[in-house]
């Protein structure tokens, strides 16, 4: 290939670099590498509010915690096509593990700053000290599927390559990675949940409960889904010109599939956790400040969207099925901060409650920025909304 058709391929040259947008991008950029470089030479203190009482802040609670569950549509998606014989959601398949190796690349990128000495990270999985902790199954966990989902993305990056026979290889074992990626999402997003039941005492316990784990588990589920119809939806507005006719013709089917799915889940969600509530006795903590702040997120960001789900999937409102995705996203986010922040350590006065940096709040931004801009990258060049000519009859 010739140097300009390389440029081409990476670069295209219809498309100007001095837009509002990336100079937008760039200044956020810029912050990012400024408060990295201040976190990696002074150290936590520099850009983080963190304290004894609240060693897990904002990276933790929004950009691992939130970021697992939204890149749940990586398993479910997969699972939902090539386990469950669902043909119809196979063109979501490539986007939903696009948006899930983002999600958790960038997840552990975020673990290189808030841990103490970043550079210890792998250590847990080359030493036997601490094989019994959950955190040590967690991060072996996330690992491996990092690992799965990167094999499962790389099939399209090797058609765009033109890497024939290592392509055909990969693809061959699309059934093992799916099933492989189930286990260990079942695994290190109930294990999310289960780190928290050793703290009874710290989570406030509308919040804290013994199946914790089961809770982040299943809410994965319609978080995922969610999340996928919420990317697909800013896909089909902002590349609309990148999808063929089998992804544009699917795309109704896969919403309306997706939107009923998450619909069943978000209402068995519901009952569980009321039965949570009435297996741990909790009623009388519904009637305070903490139990208003609880119902809002039950019935604004779980019950709300899920009638919403449903009532759109009956009409075939498909406006209404992406605001019950935004309502959903929302709500999920706000589930793993209550849990991890706003629920914990609840019952310290207000002067002693923590609450980001600026620092932290800026390099939240960063990546999920880095998300964005590495997602149009690769969407633009790669066959993620169409199927590469060469490779049709295998799809």
């Amino acid at each position: 290939m010739s140097q300009d058709a390389v440029k081409t391929k990476f670069f295209p040259p219809d498309r100007s670099f001095y837009t509002p947008v990336n100079m937008v991008v760039g200044c956020i950029m810029a912050v990012g590498l400024l408060f990295t470089v201040l976190r990696f030479t002074g150290g936590l203190s520099m850009v983080t509010n963190l304290d004894d009482n609240y060693p897990w802040g904002l990276w933790i609670g929004f950009d691992l915690m939130a970021g697992v569950a939204l890149a749940a549509g990586g398993y479910t998606t997969s699972a939902a096509c090539y386990l469950f014989g669902m043909k119809r959601f196979h063109s979501a398949v490539r986007p939903a593990i696009l948006t899930a190796f983002l999600g958790y690349a960038l997840v552990v990128v975020s673990l290189h700053y808030d841990v103490g000495r970043p550079w210890r990270l792998p250590y847990p999985l080359f030493w036997s000290q601490g094989t019994t902790s959950l955190l040590f199954e967690v991060g072996l966990c996330v690992a491996l599927y990092l690992t799965v989902l990167f094999l499962e993305y790389s099939v399209t990056a090797l058609e765009w390559l033109g890497l024939k026979k290592l392509r055909h290889i990969i693809h061959r074992l699309t059934l093992v990675l799916t099933i492989f990626g189930v286990i260990l999402s079942t695994l290190h997003q109930s294990s999310l949940g289960a780190l928290f039941i050793i703290a009874p005492s710290k989570l406030h316990p509308l919040w804290y409960s013994q199946y914790l784990a089961v809770y982040f588990f299943i809410s994965s589920m319609f978080a995922g889904l969610s999340m996928v119809i919420f990317e697909g939806s800013l896909s089909h507005k902002y590349f609309h010109d990148k999808m063929d006719d089998t992804y544009l013709g699917e795309h109704d089917g896969v919403v309306l599939g997706f939107a009923k799915g998450a619909s069943f889940i978000m209402f068995a969600y519901l009952v569980i956790k009321v039965i949570g509530i009435a297996m741990d006795n909790t009623w009388h903590y519904l009637g305070s400040g903490y139990g208003m702040w609880f119902l809002v997120e039950m019935l604004g960001f779980v019950a709300l969207p899920g009638f919403l789900y449903a009532v759109a999937v009956r009409d075939r409102n498909f406006g209404l099925i992406r605001k019950a995705a935004l309502i959903t996203v929302l709500g999920i986010v706000l589930n793993r901060l209550n849990v991890c922040l706003i629920a914990f350590n609840w019952y310290l006065p207000l002067e002693d409650r923590y609450f980001p940096h600026i620092g932290e709040i800026g390099l939240t931004i960063f990546m999920v920025t880095i998300g964005v801009v590495a997602f149009k990258f690769i969407v633009t060049r790669m066959p993620i909304f169409y199927e590469h000519p060469d490779y049709k009859e295998s799809h």
